[in-house]
């Protein structure tokens, strides 16, 4: 057995790390809006018991904008620059080496050098140098571009993943396969990579982020996006993807099985572009999952309860992700959940 692994999602969640909006950032145009959405997405965690870590330009900031959720236990602000608000895909992605968790500081270059990024890039190892994270958690491998929205694990050495994203030249150079599995076998400990070639959403700035796809469950599940509508312009990429992993094996050589997810209805920006609304963006605790909805109440209730089939004993709450949408992202992009022993405790109580 390998000394390492990625740990699943639904196993361990201290606290949810995420960002304000705020004016330095992409959201200026709408920050009321913005930041009420961030109001709404925390004021879910901490109703359900699930502590916060916020970063903020500043403590009055966080003070400001967060108005009496400020005074709640579960909420930590730290103060921390930052290019924007996607702590999936810059925060620390969490592993286990022997009965130890890791903190593993990947390089972080803007999705692929599409956006600034050189304080986003820096925000695990300014924490680690606050203690925020405790330095003995901490691993640099700042060498190697990876993103957290970009990977999901099985937490048994399955890591799923997209061959359009990780193949990116603006990432790692355009590494085959073959070079990608290596690093992700030393890295994360996969030792069974399944590469998803097809599947996109129009709008996704991420080159089809798998945590806009499809997502790992319990029991040998992949919840996937489906698209039912032959004339939207999803349908046939979504298809071809679906027959990819119905060939899908896991290390047993057994089918997955297989729970699809419908398509939110058509969402568009002020320049009628189409948004990448989807719910696979949701993110799991070891007791709730929090799931994007869109205003649309009979998509919106039907991928509630689809969720609920692969996650029988977790309660699923509903978080309206319309703000999050008009910036290509969703509630899983805007959180990044750390497990105990990763984060300090007298520092995030304390903050």
């Amino acid at each position: 057995m390998k000394d390492i692994r990625m740990i699943a999602e639904w196993e361990s969640c201290e606290c949810v790390l995420l960002a304000l909006p705020a004016p330095h950032t992409d959201w200026n145009y709408i920050l009321e809006e913005a930041c009420a959405q961030y109001r709404r997405l925390i004021g879910a965690f901490t109703e359900a018991g699930v502590k916060c870590v916020v970063l903020s330009p500043s403590r009055e900031y966080a003070e400001k904008t967060l108005g009496n959720l400020i005074d709640s236990d579960d909420v930590t602000v730290i103060a921390e620059e930052y290019n924007d608000t996607w702590t999936r895909d810059y925060g620390p992605i969490s592993v286990e080496r022997g009965e130890r968790l890791i903190a593993l500081d990947f390089g972080f270059n803007g999705w692929g050098l599409k956006f600034a990024s050189d304080k986003d890039n820096l925000v695990n190892l300014r924490l680690k140098e606050k203690s925020v994270m405790l330095p003995a958690a901490y691993r640099n491998e700042r060498s190697f571009i990876l993103e957290g929205g970009s990977i999901e694990s099985d937490g048994r050495g399955t890591i799923l993943t997209t061959s359009r994203c990780l193949q990116s030249p603006n990432r790692n150079g355009g590494m085959n396969k073959q070079e990608l599995n290596k690093e992700l076998e030393e890295r994360l400990g996969a030792d069974h990579v399944l590469w998803l070639d097809y599947g996109e959403l129009a709008g996704d700035d991420t080159d089809s982020h798998i945590d806009t796809l499809c997502r790992i469950a319990p029991g040998n599940v992949i919840l996937f996006t489906g698209c039912r509508n032959m004339d939207d312009d999803h349908f046939e990429p979504l298809l071809k993807m679906r027959a990819q992993l119905t060939m899908f094996r896991n290390p047993e050589g057994e089918p997955y099985n297989l729970v699809e997810l419908p398509l939110p209805d058509p969402i568009y920006d002020e320049a009628g572009q189409r948004l990448p609304a989807t719910y696979a963006n949701y993110l799991v605790t070891p007791t709730h999952i929090f799931m994007p909805t869109y205003g649309q109440p009979m998509n919106d209730d039907l991928a509630c309860t689809t969720v609920r089939v692969a996650f029988p004993d977790h309660e699923v709450v509903g978080v309206d992700c319309l703000t999050l949408i008009r910036q290509h992202g969703s509630l899983h992009c805007a959180t990044m959940q750390i497990p105990a022993g990763i984060f300090n405790p007298v520092v995030t109580e304390n903050d």
